[in-house]
């Protein structure tokens, strides 16, 4: 079992930065996929940042890259999502997830989430 904690999120003005962490507990997750989802209520759960746990490939939505940045620190079993120039419509409760095998955009291949953290960004 992994238990997943998000923290990070906050209100910023457009164009500032974040940086998100997911932290995992229980069993250590440096052999799980890792992914970051973004949700607005009454919408799907939307892709945003995957990596892998072997070749530390990443994966990004076209609508973030140039502007968020997935790494991974497995000696401190912690996620981060760096978030740049941020914009309104990126105002969401994003959420960490693990799973086994390799980074994919599907929310169904990851096992394990969080409880999400809120990003809010005023124009």
């Amino acid at each position: 079992q992994v238990h997943l904690v998000e923290s990070g999120g906050g209100l910023v003005q457009a164009g500032g930065s974040l940086r998100l962490s997911c932290a995992a507990s229980g069993r250590t997750f440096s052999s799980y996929a890792v992914g970051w989802f973004r949700q607005l209520p009454g919408k799907e759960r939307e892709f945003v940042a995957a990596i892998s746990w072997s070749t530390r490939t990443t994966y990004y939505a076209d609508s973030v890259k140039g502007r968020f940045t997935i790494s991974r620190d497995d000696g401190k079993n912690t996620v981060y999502l760096q978030i740049n120039s941020l914009k309104p419509e990126d105002t969401a409760l994003y959420y960490c997830a693990a799973g086994p095998g390799i980074a994919t955009k599907t929310p169904a291949s990851y096992y394990y989430w969080g409880q999400g953290t809120q990003v809010t960004v005023s124009s």
